[in-house]
């Protein structure tokens, strides 16, 4: 069975506790084009709680852009922690980060969200492919500290290039690391002699994400975190109807529009950050009609119960859509 999020979603969002502009209090480069940066919040002001998986909308100065970090670091802490890998088609977001982001810089933080929370198993598998190891470091350290029976496979091009590999070692033989240069991860051999029950926890690039759902067993249980959306067919797209409940705007979403897009021409706005189905936050309540998900977050049995879609990349199995807002 594969889950893509976790049901129990915290969102924390201009309720008093955020959004905040915290400061960097210490970057550290935690590996070749990973830098890590802990943000404390103004004096006197505490940090919302979270848990393990959760990832924070930063908005980047200068370039009116948001890009969203897992938190790796321990969630009682007193600030919180991201990494950043400086991707090498950066438009902006990330090599504005690793240029400007010192000791002493200010950042907006917003939309505390928890799409793969840690809901613990017995044994737990970890898998990181890459940057991917940044919400799984937080999972094993409570898997750890809950004494849950736990191992890490943990893929990347080189040591070198791969966040938190020194000090994931302290864990002995309960991590297993596969520089790419060296050695493979054999995902098929892996999922096969895991135990009935098990919980495999992974985030990565797409195409270990893919692997592990296709070779997956059925008595594994997989939760994945993608942070790229997958490729959508999108031939076969036809028009319907979207009504908004509240102003009872009604309009026709094209075949080559989206719902937020739609919406948006009607002068309905919804918050939304990736537009590709794989951050949550344009998630949005249905009241009538059966959405056509394709978004990376809602779990198989979220889909079947039809009552939230997202709205950015999700289209109509009916002729219309009817949605709370």
């Amino acid at each position: 069975m594969s889950l893509t999020s976790s049901s129990n979603e915290t969102v924390i969002d201009g309720t008093g506790a955020f959004p905040l502009v915290l400061r960097v209090v210490r970057r550290r480069l935690v590996a070749d084009a990973v830098i890590m940066l802990d943000l404390v919040p103004p004096a006197g002001m505490a940090l919302p709680p979270w848990d393990a998986g959760a990832h924070i909308d930063v908005g980047i100065p200068q370039t009116g852009l948001t890009r969203q970090y897992s938190l790796c670091g321990p969630p009682e802490a007193d600030f919180l922690r991201i990494a950043v890998l400086r991707e090498p088609e950066s438009r902006g977001g990330s090599a504005w980060l690793h240029s400007h982001a010192v000791e002493g810089t200010t950042l907006r933080i917003s939309g505390l969200r928890n799409h793969f929370g840690f809901t613990g198993g017995d044994p737990v598998v970890f898998v990181a492919g890459g940057i991917g190891i940044t919400p799984i470091s937080a999972m094993i350290a409570e898997a750890h500290s809950q004494g849950v029976p736990w191992e890490l496979h943990y893929a990347g091009r080189s040591v070198e290039n791969m966040a938190f590999a020194a000090e994931l070692t302290r864990y002995g033989d309960r991590v297993d690391i596969y520089p790419s240069r060296s050695r493979r991860l054999d995902v098929p051999e892996l999922l096969q002699r895991l135990s009935p029950g098990t919980c495999v926890y992974a985030c990565g690039p797409s195409r270990l994400l893919s692997a592990l759902e296709d070779a997956a067993p059925a008595h594994v249980l997989l939760r994945t975190e993608r942070f790229a959306a997958e490729d959508i067919d999108t031939s076969q797209n036809v028009a319907f109807e979207v009504r908004s409940a509240r102003s009872g705007i009604r309009r026709t979403v094209r075949a080559d529009q989206s719902i937020l897009a739609a919406l948006r021409d009607a002068g309905i706005q919804q918050i939304s950050q990736c537009e590709e189905g794989v951050c949550g936050t344009c998630e949005t309540t249905v009241l009538e009609g059966i959405p056509e998900h394709r978004d990376m977050l809602l779990t198989d049995e979220e889909r079947a119960e039809n009552t939230t879609m997202m709205i950015c990349v999700s289209r109509a199995k009916t002729t219309h859509l009817t949605l709370d807002l």
